[in-house]
């Protein structure tokens, strides 16, 4: 039996979700709409206050859907009610980042260039630089795998190093330090 997979989703009020004959899933709710295919082999029933997932068969790939399913149907309507947000801050000297025209973020990263990053439509950023402190960018969106993919890639153009710990990482991180070098003892 599927652990994630038997456990009901909750339907918060002010959120509405449609299951069309082709098993394609629309939540509607105060913050937007998100559309998500499943499978046929799972089936939902939408009940009052909670959606409920089934699977026909015991077979292995049903049962890792079964999970999968239940999970993305979840983050659709927390996103829809709620919506995502991650902060990263930029740890090293002379980084910054600015936004630019709405959705495109410019951060200067240590590089010989700065590097422009176009913001999908679904993602909203904000940058915030204050003396004396990193800069932390925000990131807020209703669909959870995408802001984590923009928050990857973003993170992807300096990772944290292990030494002084100088990259992009995300804000309340604990970063695995190394020593330096010691000193030779004779």
């Amino acid at each position: 039996m599927s652990r994630i997979g038997i456990l009901p989703v909750d339907i918060p009020a002010g959120v509405s979700i449609e299951v069309d004959k082709d098993n394609l899933v629309t939540v509607k709710g105060p913050k937007g709409e998100l559309t998500q295919q499943v499978d046929k082999v799972i089936s939902l029933k939408v009940e009052e206050k909670q959606v409920s997932l089934s699977r026909g068969t015991e077979d292995k790939d049903h049962k890792a859907k079964h999970g999968l399913y239940r999970s993305l149907l979840n983050n659709m309507v927390a996103g829809v009610s709620q919506g995502f947000t991650i902060r990263q801050e930029l740890v090293g000297v002379g980084y910054r980042a600015e936004v630019k025209n709405g959705n495109t973020l410019e951060l200067a990263l240590g590089y010989s260039h700065d590097i422009f990053f176009r913001m999908p439509a679904e993602v909203k950023v904000e940058a915030k630089s204050e003396r004396r402190s990193n800069p932390v960018i925000t990131l807020t969106s209703i669909d959870k795998q995408l802001i984590g993919q923009v928050a990857a890639k973003i993170r992807s153009f300096r990772p944290p190093e292990p030494y002084k710990g100088k990259g992009v990482k995300f804000v309340g991180e604990q970063l695995r330090r190394k020593a330096g070098k010691s000193a030779s003892v004779k």
